[in-house]
């Protein structure tokens, strides 16, 4: 993006959070990271892929204990080597849509393409034995409970309108929790979005009626937090879903007012929920949602979310990624903000809101709240005063639950501010893994996938990221859909609509010296005196890391202390390019020519780039020793060394006779080739323009030069009749106004309107030219001459007639002589009173 465009990103940033009342921040510019090494697609190593002829490996399973990934993919589920997933020894499922269902649902107007097949949408552990998949079976969802031994389908299928989307592309999360189906999405055909309970003795769902509790959401992801460990209040474990819905707060949006806002929600439920007695029966009575901010409210759509926890869940945070909506257009960028558990709990222990039917939108509620709190979980206060199940509750908790289902306080980001806004980056997926480092502290690292086939390896430090590395996973552009991270095996594991990849959570062996080795801030790298290595299959004495800072631990400050020098020698006045090649992306070029240091500008004839350093138009003066050194972060390393020798004039051969005036000749002969080749040209076009003067005048003649001439032995002659009358017997131009035929028989063409029996004066044969006897009957066929017509008149060019005339009989046959003259008679006296004065281009007889 360019420096315009951050500047006017940054702007409308600023403009749109002061519109919302949200507090300052740093800017856009400030909170942007480069990533610092870039690794392509022909550059990487290490990688594993599997694939096969189905597509859509989106829904993945990590079971590291077992060494097993399964992949629910299209018409398909996979049972993978988890060390290896590309070693052939997986095992497969097939799973497709029946022919009739696909005719079903084709015939429901569904793309017979991509829709019309069965998407394994879900895949989780069931029991110890068996797996749980649900798959959208072409519009007819359906779930199987499989033998996670045998890997075959069973032959039973469930029904799953209650726990699948129908449409593949709907979003939707699912957990098992305790035999549970927690899920949510928008299930059946035309139905309302919802959350639901099923695989249990209890199912629950969202409440519809007066209030819909979820307003046409779009559902992203849901995390179990298991907070009755170590509870001193009792406390129940909790599902937390996290989603996009449109706005009831606010009416319209900023930029746009006939659009209304979606915003980010998070909402939760009790694991113990058991619904209301007589209200809220089979209903969540725990379900409550508050706004998820992040850095630009109403303009920011949630992409995914992942969680970690510390060893408890007090200390969970959420890592959630937000892209630009619809209504930024040609605008891209991604934002990464961090939420603790705390500041969600603060959220729903708040005030809550109200709708207002005259306003028509939710305020805050500053009436009476009943107890026990509503939507709170049963504790162990609850369970003193006699409320030991949801049933137990009373009617005012219920009621008030029914219609205050939205928080007043919005649930905002660590620090109140994101750790990342990444302009022209697309982030479709989250994975997140926590690494002890040598220092001592606990480091988060982020992997990111974006939506063109890259991911983004990230350490946050602090309130901030450091973006190690971006890695090119697909040659062709596909978001990454699923990302699962294996402590056992050191992976990372991406799937996406080709096929699943298996990349090694870091490459250390790539950072060839302490200085990559150290500015990398990688916590799974560090040095060891000779080489970068993993801190997890090292013992960490001796080794060298820096988190914190990525300056500390190297014992130079110039890195690499030497390279073989390279010699360069040019003739004054001539350019020559020093290249300089930098694996960072953050590092800076500094050149130094013979111990001094090369300004970056203000110099006319050096010039630094990104490739190197250019001298133009050199001098003698610029002979010397050139060093490229990369600084960052403080350090410098030294990258190219050069030995540029400017020679004044050519050297000079020792056998050879002096020649003085070498470079001038070879000048003189550059230019006399120059002038030698266009003059080619000018000659060449020359020939051209006559050639084409010579056509331009035949076509505007058409029609007084013979077609073809008659080749000895051909049956038919085609030429045109005034170009081969004029040929055969002119005699003058006198003669030409007055004949009206020639001596062979031949018509005349005259332009214009022919003259009438009446007014023509009858003009006799040339003596030479025996009379015509009278005609021969005629075949039926030639009674009018009309049958024979085509075969002896044609019209050329719309101002000329073509005589075909057969070689094998005589030119003055009587059959085709009166044929002709009397057709073209009567063809005459039919348009004798024709005005052709109007259409110049036609002609008479």
């Amino acid at each position: 993006m360019s420096g315009g465009t951050a500047h006017l990103l940054t702007a409308l940033f600023v403009a749109a959070a002061a519109a919302t009342g949200y507090p300052s921040r740093r800017s856009a510019t400030d909170l942007d990271a480069t990533p610092r090494t870039t690794v392509t697609f022909d550059e990487l190593s290490g990688v594993r892929r599997f694939s096969t002829r189905t597509l859509n490996y989106s829904t993945l399973l990590l079971e590291d204990d077992w060494g097993i990934l399964y992949v629910g993919a299209r018409g398909a589920i996979f049972a993978l080597n988890s060390s290896d997933v590309a070693d052939g020894s997986h095992r497969t499922i097939h799973w497709e849509a029946s022919l009739e269902k696909q005719m079903d649902c084709l015939q429901k107007g569904k793309n017979n393409k991509t829709e019309c097949f069965n998407h394994v949408r879900f895949l989780q552990r069931l029991n110890s034995t068996h797996l749980y998949a649900c798959g959208t079976h072409a519009f007819h969802p359906l779930c199987a409970a499989i033998d996670a031994d045998r890997f075959t389908l069973p032959s039973h299928f469930e029904e799953g309108k209650e726990k699948c989307p129908y449409d593949p592309a709907r979003g939707y999360t699912g957990l098992i929790v305790d035999g549970g189906l927690y899920t949510a999405t928008r299930y059946e055909f035309r139905s309302l979005p919802d959350i639901r309970r099923n695989l249990h003795q209890r199912p629950l769902r969202t409440e519809e009626s007066p209030l819909h509790w979820l307003n046409d959401a779009e559902f992203v992801a849901s995390v179990l937090v298991q907070e009755s460990k170590d509870s001193p209040v009792g406390d129940d474990d909790k599902i937390y879903y996290f989603f996009m819905e449109r706005a009831g707060e606010e009416t319209t949006s900023f930029f746009d007012k006939s659009q209304v806002a979606r915003v980010a929600r998070v909402a939760r439920v009790c694991k113990s929920d058991a619904g209301g007695k007589k209200i809220l029966q089979r209903k969540w009575t725990s379900f409550m949602k508050a706004r998820l901010v992040c850095y630009i409210p109403y303009y920011e759509v949630l992409r995914s979310v992942c969680s970690l926890d510390g060893g408890g869940w007090a200390s969970t945070v959420f890592y959630a990624a937000f892209t630009l909506s619809a209504q930024w257009r040609t605008m891209e960028a991604s934002a990464v903000c961090r939420y603790s558990i705390s500041a969600m709990q603060h959220a729903f222990e708040g005030p809550y809101m109200e709708y207002q039917d005259s306003a028509r939108k939710w305020s805050r509620y500053d009436g009476t709240v009943p107890e026990p709190r509503p939507g709170s979980c049963i504790t162990d206060r609850s369970r003193r005063k006699g409320y030991n199940s949801s049933q137990d509750l009373p009617n005012s908790v219920l009621d008030f639950v029914k219609l205050h289902p939205l928080m007043f306080e919005e649930v905002k980001p660590a620090s109140g501010e994101p750790l990342l806004v990444k302009k022209s980056v697309a982030y479709s997926r989250l994975a997140v893994d926590r690494v002890q480092a040598l220092d001592g502290r606990s480091y988060d690292v982020l992997f990111m996938g974006t939506g063109d086939g890259w991911i983004h390896k990230a350490v946050v430090v602090g309130s901030s990221i450091h973006i190690v590395e971006e890695v090119q996973v697909f040659r062709d552009p596909q978001p990454v859909e699923s990302l699962v991270i294996s402590h056992a095996q050191r992976s990372l594991y991406v799937g996406a609509a080709s096929g699943v990849l298996q990349v090694p959570l870091a490459s250390c062996a790539k950072y060839a010296s302490c200085y990559d080795c150290i500015l990398a801030r990688d916590p799974y790298c560090a040095w060891d005196g000779r080489t970068c290595r993993a801190t997890a299959t090292a013992d960490s004495t001796g080794l060298v890391q820096d988190i914190q800072s990525g300056n500390v631990g190297c014992r130079s400050s110039l890195g690499r202390g030497s390279l073989p020098w390279k010699n360069r020698t040019v003739l004054q006045g001539d350019d020559v390019l020093l290249p300089c090649d930098q694996r960072s992306n953050l590092a800076q070029a500094i050149w130094l020519l013979n111990g001094s240091e090369v300004p970056g500008t203000g110099q006319d004839r050096l010039r630094v780039g990104v490739d190197g350093l250019l001298v133009t138009d050199t001098l003698p003066q610029h002979s010397g020793d050139y060093r490229c050194y990369g600084e960052e972060r403080g350090l410098r390393t030294l990258l190219a060394a050069y030995s540029l020798t400017v020679l004044p004039e050519l050297p000079r051969s020792p056998t050879a006779a002096p020649r003085p005036h070498a470079a001038s000749q070879a000048a003189s002969d550059m230019k006399v080739a120059y002038i030698s080749a266009i003059v080619v040209l000018v000659v060449l076009c020359t020939v051209l323009s006559t050639v084409l003067l010579y056509v331009s005048c035949l076509e505007k003649r058409k029609g007084k030069y013979v077609l073809g001439e008659p080749r000895p032995g051909s049956s038919v002659e085609l030429q045109t009749v005034s170009a081969n009358c004029l040929r055969k017997g002119r005699r003058g131009e006198e003669e030409e106004e007055e004949e009206l035929t020639y001596p062979d028989g031949c018509l005349r063409i005259i332009p214009g309107e022919a003259p009438t029996a009446a007014t023509s004066p009858v003009k006799e044969l040339p003596a030479a030219v025996p009379p015509l006897p009278p005609p021969p009957p005629l075949p039926a066929e030639l009674t009018n001459g009309v049958g024979a017509l085509p075969n002896v008149l044609r019209k050329m060019n719309g101002n000329s007639y073509m005589l075909l005339q057969q070689q094998d009989e005589p030119l003055a046959s009587p059959l085709y002589s009166a044929s002709f003259t009397e057709e073209l008679s009567k063809i005459l006296e039919k348009r004798k009173h024709t005005q052709l004065v109007e259409k110049l281009d036609e002609s008479s007889v």
